[in-house]
């Protein structure tokens, strides 16, 4: 079975109801990933729908255009308008005018395909390079960063990003052990420097990975920028659906949306984040950690309810 057939877009369902998706509708996914969430809207918005999209990751968007196409032939004159973007969903700003849009969803979770392609070096689970950039075409790997920065500098970042608290220790011996040149050899030194505790279940190199992945992408600047131009992008009615998969990333769109709030300019439809069912964690465990939040920018009111029962789009 192919990445493409076997992926599984996170809280799938919610996230096509909460955007309220409408035939004939503009939405846009801000994190094409391999167009699970996608599939869906294109599905629902039919020939005079446009789909636009964004991935700076130019495996993930080949293959997303792959799943595009069968669509298309699936679909046939049925299937809506496509554009997809190959740089970071932080240059919609820039590509995209003015309530222009009926939704936006950003899925801002690592795809699988990047955690299990071991070149990709996102993931400890098995040899690979330190690189971990979403876009492996420009800015700096995670080796550079583990090699080259400071001892305090590499101490800071990881107890920013990965929320790590024994970041100190940490750093020390990554310099110590320097030069360290692949995913195993980095998550060796961390195990041995901060062994994991009994309360927890994650391997003891996880906060140190996300803290480097977040740094070498800059994930959280681009978060801000997406979160920022969205009241501007989208048409009054028009919603924006967030999923996030940290306690970094969902704060910061559960205070965009609040202030938004506060400003008039959104009204939050989640008055606590959406979580994924058992059934779908127990098929996905990925999905444990994801919380979906949503408003809608103040106008038109939608009469669409929200209600669970009335999901009626068939999964991709």
């Amino acid at each position: 079975m192919t990445q493409r057939e076997r992926h599984v877009p996170v809280l799938f369902q919610e996230a096509i109801r909460y955007l309220n998706v409408r035939p004939g509708g503009t939405y846009c996914d801000a994190t094409l990933g391999l167009a699970g969430h996608s599939s869906g809207i294109a599905r629902q918005i039919g020939p005079r729908g446009t789909l636009i999209a964004f991935d700076r990751d130019p495996e993930a968007l080949a293959l997303a255009r792959e799943r595009l196409d069968a669509l298309r032939e699936t679909l046939g004159p049925a299937m809506p308008k496509v554009i997809l973007h190959d740089v970071a969903f932080s240059e919609m700003a820039h590509l995209l005018g003015p309530d222009s849009l009926d939704g936006l969803l950003a899925d801002f979770g690592v795809s699988s395909m990047q955690f299990d392609e071991a070149h990709r070096g996102f993931s400890f689970q098995a040899e690979g390079p330190l690189d971990m950039r979403m876009d492996p075409r420009q800015g700096v790997t995670a080796e550079q960063v583990v090699n080259q920065v400071s001892e305090k500098e590499l101490a800071d970042l990881i107890y920013e990003f990965g929320e790590e608290r024994r970041s100190r220790r940490i750093a020390r011996a990554i310099v110590r052990a320097r030069p360290i040149a692949t995913t195993a050899q980095l998550a060796r030194v961390v195990a041995a420097a901060a062994p994991a505790m009994k309360s927890e279940r994650i391997h003891p190199a996880t906060r140190t990975f996300q803290a480097l992945r977040i740094y070498v992408n800059a994930e959280l600047d681009e978060i801000r920028a997406l979160l920022s131009a969205a009241p501007r992008l989208l048409k009054p009615g028009g919603r924006v659906v967030a999923i996030s998969f940290h306690s970094l990333e969902d704060r910061l769109v559960k205070d965009a949306l609040r202030e938004g709030a506060q400003q008039g300019v959104y009204e939050v439809l989640t008055r606590k984040p959406v979580v994924a069912e058992a059934e779908e964690t127990d098929r996905n465990p990925r999905a444990r950690s994801a919380k979906l939040r949503a408003a809608e920018k103040t106008g038109l009111r939608s009469q669409v309810s929200g209600r669970r029962n009335e999901i009626l789009c068939p999964a991709p």
